[in-house]
């Protein structure tokens, strides 16, 4: 079964709590703190395995999540940090945001990898709350939580020569006398309903990859037949090799055959009309074949004087050794494909770098009826790493939003004493002047 689209569920490993412990030993008076903190989360990475051609996997298997990283120990021992839980690709494979629509990887040499799901940081234990001013902290922290998501993974078919043309112009057939691959061949249309690829060996050191893509009709750009499900995987190859029919059996011109596809791939992506493409005129043994060939030659030479047209009988073999040796020696003369270096592909995925200083506010406050409602993707974060049940952690929370000025602008938008203030999914009671400001409420 081939599959080439598959939306699937990731989420890393949450964080290890840390630990609040003291040091109890016989002759060591007042041992001190002793909380380790807690294992790193384990993150989900996706890694190219050049031995798969299908997405199939996940057709059956959606949800990936890795393990949590353990909890902290005592003796001021660090929790075990989770192995990262590693999904093999084919190359090819495209990760994209299902929620952004952005590109996260393009995925293409093998063994290549990108984390697509980070595990979560370890929570601090209470040895890394000690100071002068506390020398004894019952503060620790729990795990953060792992970063979760939906994404859809798009498979583009990885090949040297791309195969295209309408139904039934001989491409399947061509890929079975050049290679051993066996795609289904029959006299009718739409034989073809996924890629096939095969290995074409041309006996002196030199090989390349080739792709049968099934065939295209007009409208394709838009949806109609397979439409994108084809199109999609023109995009990798590195030359078209466009097959036309030159027997005119079926009542169809070869050059308005030939028009028509390339409008196609045209309309959906523009730089495909700039792809090297060479013309595989097929079915030569055909009469007539020739005086249609003949006309074709003339007509295209009018509208692109630069076209390779190459007169070759899939069935007879006629031509297909010198053609092979022509798509060779034009993949040869090629660059390899550039590879985006790591600047490149930060701004491709829309990273982007910003610093603040400590006067920096990155919080808004807004009202819902009678609540205080306090937006901060930090703060947040800092609610769910806070053990509230710590009377030490409460006040650090409440220290923590003072300094960042919540409390003078909650002031400001008229909280008083008494005052429901939420963050995320916890509410708070507001107490004015208090060494700790802040009531804890779990919703």
């Amino acid at each position: 079964m081939f599959v080439d689209k598959a939306k699937i569920y990731v989420k890393g490993g949450d964080g290890g709590d840390g630990l609040v412990a003291f040091r109890r030993e016989l002759y060591v008076p007042e041992g001190g703190p002793a909380g380790g903190d807690g294992g790193k989360g384990g993150s989900v990475i996706f890694r190219v395995d050049e031995g798969l051609r299908t997405l199939v996997d996940f057709k059956y298997q959606k949800h990936f999540k890795a393990p949590r990283g353990e909890k902290g120990r005592n003796k001021n021992q660090h929790g075990a940090n989770a192995e990262d839980l590693l999904v093999r690709v084919p190359p090819g494979t495209i990760v994209i945001d299902d929620d952004t629509g952005a590109t996260i990887a393009d995925l293409t040499r093998h063994e290549q990898s990108v984390v697509v799901a980070k595990g979560g940081r370890g929570g601090r234990g209470n040895t890394r709350f000690k100071s002068p001013a506390n020398t004894a902290p019952s503060i620790a922290e729990n795990g953060e939580e792992g970063q979760e998501r939906w994404i859809t993974l798009e498979l583009k078919v990885m090949a040297d020569v791309g195969l295209v043309g309408f139904p039934s112009v001989g491409k399947s057939t061509l890929l079975s006398v050049v290679s051993a691959a066996q795609p289904k061949i029959g006299a009718y249309h739409f034989t073809t309903l996924t890629p096939n690829l095969g290995v074409v060996d041309l006996g002196d050191e030199r090989s390349f990859v080739m792709a049968d893509l099934p065939g295209l009709i007009e409208g394709a750009h838009t949806g109609v037949g397979l439409g994108h499900e084809f199109l999609r995987h023109v995009e990798r190859t590195r030359i078209i090799l466009h097959v036309v029919d030159m027997s005119g059996t079926e009542g169809r011109d070869p050059y308005e055959d030939w028009v028509k596809i390339n409008e196609e791939l045209k309309q959906y992506n523009a730089k495909l009309a700039e792809r090297l493409q060479i013309v595989a005129a097929n079915k030569m043994d055909m009469p007539e074949a020739e005086e249609l060939l003949a006309q074709f030659r003339s007509k295209v030479g009018e509208v692109s004087p630069d076209t390779v047209i190459m007169p070759i009988s899939s069935l007879t073999r006629q031509g297909v050794q010198e053609l092979l040796y022509r798509v060779a020696d034009v993949l040869d003369s090629l660059p390899e494909p550039a590879e985006l270096d790591e600047q490149e592909q930060d701004a491709e995925e829309g990273v982007v770098y910003g610093f603040k200083s400590r006067n920096d506010t990155d919080f808004t406050i807004t009202r819902d009826n009678e609540t205080f409602v306090v937006n901060s993707e930090s703060l947040e974060k800092l609610i769910k790493r806070t053990q509230f049940q710590s009377y030490d952690a409460v006040v650090r929370f409440g220290r923590i939003l003072r300094g960042a000025g919540v409390d003078e602008a909650l002031r400001k938008r008229g909280a008083k004493d008494g005052s429901t203030i939420r963050i995320g999914e916890y509410e708070f009671e507001f107490f004015e002047g208090g060494a700790d400001n802040y009531l804890y409420e779990d919703e």
